[in-house]
C-alpha cells in the first residue's frame, strides 16, 4: 500500500475547494491507511466513526463525508440507524435528537415539511 503524503492544512482546503486530484487522492490514502491500522473491517470502521462524529456534535459536513464513505463500504441506512438508537442511551436524547438532521440529510432523507 503506498504510504499517504502529508498535506498540510492550507494545501488541504485549498485542494479540496478546487477540486485538486492530488490532495483529494492523499486524504483518501489517509482514510485507507487508517482503515488497515485498525485491523477493523470497512463497515465497522464506518459505523464506529459515525458513533464518535454523533457523540462529538460534529459539523454537517462531517456526516455527509463518513455517511457516504461508510455506504460505498457496504452499511445499510438502517445500520446507521442502528448506531443512532444503540447511542441514545449513552450520548443523551437532546445530542440524537439536535443530530438526527444531519443524519438525514446525508442519507438524502428529506426533511422538508415536518415541524421541528
Amino acid at each position: 500500500m503506498m504510504a499517504a503524503k502529508k498535506v498540510k492544512s492550507e494545501d488541504a482546503i485549498k485542494g479540496l475547494a478546487t477540486h485538486d486530484t492530488d490532495i483529494i487522492e492523499s486524504l483518501l490514502a489517509m482514510q485507507l491507511e487508517n482503515i488497515a491500522e485498525s485491523g477493523l473491517d470497512p463497515k465497522t470502521h464506518s459505523l464506529v466513526r459515525i458513533a464518535a462524529l454523533i457523540a462529538l456534535d460534529a459539523a454537517p459536513a462531517s456526516f455527509v463525508w463518513q455517511i457516504g464513505i461508510a455506504l460505498d463500504s457496504g452499511v445499510t441506512p438502517e445500520e446507521i440507524i442502528g448506531v443512532v438508537v444503540a447511542l441514545a442511551p449513552t450520548v443523551g436524547m437532546a445530542k440524537i435528537v439536535a443530530t438526527a438532521p444531519e443524519i438525514a440529510l446525508a442519507l438524502g432523507i428529506e426533511l422538508e415539511g415536518l415541524e421541528m
